[in-house]
């Protein structure tokens, strides 16, 4: 017989629930009640519950690669890592940061490393389940919710591979309503908050604890780390209370993921414009249409570094456009003049498809459409911009925040 197709987005009440005594509880646990039964009780009093199934992860990881300007780590990987931990182990509950107690000990996590290196690298899947069991194990207290580090197409994703893995709660947000391509680019650095104790896991078992002194150092450290130990692995970090966190957190970014997925999806399948109905939901706008010409990529440092080069097609012909990319698409160029810089996002669809392109699938003779969405207001400030504005990448010009045009 065939299944029923898996509901998106499923809504219920929370129930304070016990277990079946025949219910699975191991490994193999897949009823909503062995969920219920670790994490429910705990935010009983709060409905309705958002519960994240197989079919969301869908559109969470395109609208998450949409929100990643190019970096985040490849969406695919990303999307089937939840997917099978969720078939495993159940749906996860996804919670409005409100809804947290104060005390709850909360914890961001994602893969750091290079997204060209993540394509062939893909990891065993128990990694993030061992930073956060050493991160609880050193802090003697257990984790009460898990928080995305960024939006980024794969990063949006590893929070519900824990999150079905362990029955802990996933909240709504991120810390940086984008992706970054360094630790302390996050909108917790900007609120105080150390990113250590910090664990990193790598595929083949090895993990370190750092503690540091400052956010830069931890960056710097853990790169190096990252490189020694393949070029991309897992971590846990930032550890907050629930007020911090309630403070530092981009809210609503998972929630946005999602609608940009569905627009994406719909958009398609209604044969309509789906390019426009993103930027509507973004208060974006395009800033070229253009052809790949050129493509120039190596993975350095740490980083996918490199450069694309467009010449624009139909209302943008006879101009020319380049890209600068560090994991993330960081500035836009028109005949070698600044139109978009960071901190507001820079995305790549596909021209035929709306689908995001990140810089690890960028190739020659793709039609794409750039637009400009602005970023969380949180950057905007002066420090924002130094932690993320053009000048601490070395781009000597001066930043302008994008608006679309009414």
């Amino acid at each position: 017989m065939s299944k029923k197709p898996t509901k998106r987005g499923t809504i219920v009440r929370a129930k304070s629930k016990k277990a079946s005594p025949g219910a699975k509880t191991g490994g193999g646990r897949t009823r909503k009640s062995a969920i219920s039964a670790r994490a429910s009780a705990k935010f009983a009093k709060t409905a309705p519950v958002k519960m994240i199934d197989v079919a969301d992860l869908d559109d969470i990881a395109v609208g998450g690669a949409i929100l990643g300007t190019g970096g985040g780590g490849d969406p695919y990987i990303g999307k089937l890592m939840a997917q099978q931990a969720i078939r495993k182990y159940g749906p996860v509950r996804m919670i409005d940061v409100a809804e947290i107690r104060d005390d709850d000990l909360v914890v961001p996590c994602a893969m750091m490393g290079a997204p060209t290196v993540m394509v062939e690298k893909i990891p065993q899947g128990d990694e993030i389940l061992t930073a956060f069991r050493k991160l609880e194990r050193f802090l003697g207290k257990k984790i009460g919710a898990i928080l995305c580090a960024e939006a980024g197409g794969l990063n949006s994703t590893i929070p519900f591979v824990i999150g079905a893995m362990t029955g802990i709660p996933v909240i709504d947000g991120d810390g940086m309503g984008r992706a970054f391509p360094e630790l302390q680019m996050v909108t917790f650095t900007l609120h105080g908050v150390s990113a250590t104790p910090m664990v990193v896991v790598d595929d083949k078992g090895n993990s370190i604890l750092l503690e540091c002194i400052d956010n830069r150092w931890t960056e710097r450290l853990a790169r190096t780390a990252t490189i020694e130990m393949g070029g991309s692995v897992l971590i846990a970090l930032y550890p907050m209370t629930g007020a911090v966190a309630k403070k530092a957190s981009v809210r609503g970014t998972l929630t946005l993921a999602r609608r940009l997925g569905e627009i994406l999806r719909e958009s398609r399948a209604a044969h309509t414009d789906a390019i426009a109905a993103i930027q509507s939901k973004l208060n974006a706008a395009t800033i070229f249409e253009g052809r790949v010409t050129d493509i120039a990529r190596r993975t350095e440092t740490g980083f996918a570094r490199g450069d694309a080069k467009f010449v624009g097609v139909d209302d943008y012909r006879n101009h020319t456009y380049r890209i600068e990319f560090q994991n993330e698409f960081l500035i836009a160029e028109r005949d070698g003049e600044p139109i978009v810089t960071t901190p507001d996002l820079i995305t790549l669809l596909d021209a035929d498809t709306g689908v995001p392109i990140t810089t690890e699938t960028l190739r020659f003779g793709l039609r794409i459409v750039a637009i400009a969405i602005p970023c969380a207001p949180q950057w905007r400030t002066r420090a924002g911009l130094a932690l993320v504005g053009p000048n601490y990448f070395g781009y000597k010009v001066e930043y302008r925040p994008f608006r679309a045009r009414a």
